[in-house]
């Protein structure tokens, strides 16, 4: 079984990273945008080996059903909370994330991300080698995962960002 992507950069890496990241928009390096309508997310970082991105959840914005197809991934939370619906195996398990925390993607990581709270949420993710496509799932009944559809992503693109 394959657990590392073709990059230099490891989960601790990338997870270190997000981290990094959070407190410079604490800071105030980096401004943050809410729209009510859609996800607002902004690439703030990139080079050969990672892409880091900027989001912010307004209340009921979701990631749909994903995986990051040959990509490691990291996010930490910086105000809010997000709620991410993961695949292990045998159906959907939840887990919140409040501000401050991270968490890491492996390989074959299956998950959508959303903010399900009145309060508007940001995070920072990091993705490593940068996205070039995504898949997207749906749950069968008889708990199996079809993927429904992947897409190419281009530098800047919302698609493959969550």
């Amino acid at each position: 079984m394959l657990l590392h992507a073709p990059t230099p950069l490891a989960l601790s890496d990338l997870t270190a990273l997000t981290r990094e990241v959070a407190d410079e928009v604490r800071a105030g390096v980096h401004q943050v945008v809410v729209d009510p309508d859609r996800r607002w997310y902004r690439l703030i970082r990139s080079d050969a080996y990672v892409d880091v991105w900027l989001i912010s959840w307004a209340f009921e914005q979701v990631a749909e059903l994903h995986d990051h197809a040959g990509s490691l991934g990291a996010l930490t939370v910086v105000s809010g909370a997000l709620q991410e619906q993961r695949w292990t195996g045998q159906g959907l398990r939840a887990r919140s994330f409040g501000a401050g925390r991270s968490a890491g993607f492996p390989l074959g990581h299956v998950h959508d991300v959303g903010n399900h709270s009145a309060t508007p949420a940001v995070s920072v993710h990091a993705y490593s080698p940068p996205l070039t496509a995504m898949s997207y799932y749906s749950v069968e009944p008889e708990r199996r995962l079809r993927r429904t559809r992947t897409v190419l992503t281009a530098a800047g693109s919302s698609e493959g960002v969550g």
